[in-house]
């Protein structure tokens, strides 16, 4: 198992981030590298929960498998090349009087498969960055919607 992990304070209570978290078909509106999200379930919140993602010419289908308002929400991501496998992301919500603990996590299970472990290493790379587009987008969100 491999993981990354970001986190950033974010001035704004969890149950107002959770409200952002909890639109999970708007991802691309306070997401700038994402250019298009929808629904693609009939169920709008909690675990089976799922959404399209299109991120440059890849398509994702994200899968809520945990939701916890107002302090985690868990999803997995297909649509990777199958020998990547399924990435599972957590944004946890922690307060912190006045801020909140906003940590992006991504667990990737690659086995003991050395060229499994070399390209998911690849892939957490690019998660990781994306995990920093989010936390800047959400507390953008946040900030200019409070």
């Amino acid at each position: 198992m491999i993981r990354i992990e970001r986190s950033r304070e974010i001035e704004a209570t969890p149950d107002r981030l959770w409200e952002v978290l909890a639109d999970f078909g708007a991802l691309a509106s306070w997401v700038p590298m994402i250019q298009h999200t929808c629904p693609l379930s009939a169920q709008t919140e909690g675990a089976g929960t799922v959404r399209r993602v299109q991120v440059q010419r890849q398509t994702l289908v994200e899968t809520v498998t945990v939701w916890s308002p107002p302090d985690l929400l868990t999803y997995t991501i297909e649509g990777l090349p199958p020998l990547v496998g399924v990435p599972v992301t957590s944004w946890r919500l922690v307060p912190r009087g006045s801020t909140t603990s906003v940590t992006v996590s991504t667990e990737l299970d690659t086995g003991r498969n050395p060229v499994r472990v070399l390209v998911g290493r690849k892939v957490l790379e690019r998660l990781e960055t994306a995990a920093e587009f989010m936390l800047a987008g959400l507390d953008e969100r946040v900030g200019s919607t409070s």
